[in-house]
């Protein structure tokens, strides 16, 4: 990938020279193992737009945030006292809603699963979809 310079010579003439950029975003500040795993594995193998490196932020984020709230429920396990009796951890429920997160963040990059080829034949492409419309009533006039 190159990015085009302005450059001024000695009579003002301006020309334009090419440097090269490097092709791989590093992965955002403070990411952690999880994180920095899931992003390398994923920039690596493809050349993301702007919009999709910001869900990949958010998706290595969430990896982190996981591993975190895994080693919390490790050490406190699944059910905790509380003055109401015994319930779920706070830790597992948030968990959830992160497992929760994470997929919708990763399936909406729609990166592919596998090798090209190994589709079967009558597969369905896959394609980029808008956001759903209003919903209606089928068969009702509008």
């Amino acid at each position: 990938m190159f990015r085009l310079a302005n450059r001024t010579d000695l009579l003002g003439v301006i020309t334009m020279s090419s440097t090269t950029v490097d092709p791989t975003p590093a992965p955002p500040r403070g990411t952690g193992v999880a994180g920095r795993k899931l992003w390398t594995s994923i920039v690596d193998s493809f050349d993301l737009d702007e919009h999709e490196l910001v869900l990949l932020r958010q998706a290595a984020r969430t990896v982190d945030l996981l591993e975190e709230l895994e080693s919390e429920i490790t050490s406190g396990g699944s059910m905790v006292d509380s003055p109401q009796g015994r319930k779920a951890n706070p830790a597992a429920v948030e968990a959830r809603a992160q497992r929760i997160t994470l997929a919708r963040l990763l399936s909406v990059l729609r990166l592919p699963a596998g090798e090209v080829g190994d589709e079967p034949a009558n597969a369905r492409p896959r394609r980029r979809v808008g956001v759903r419309g209003t919903y209606g009533i089928r068969g009702a006039v509008s």
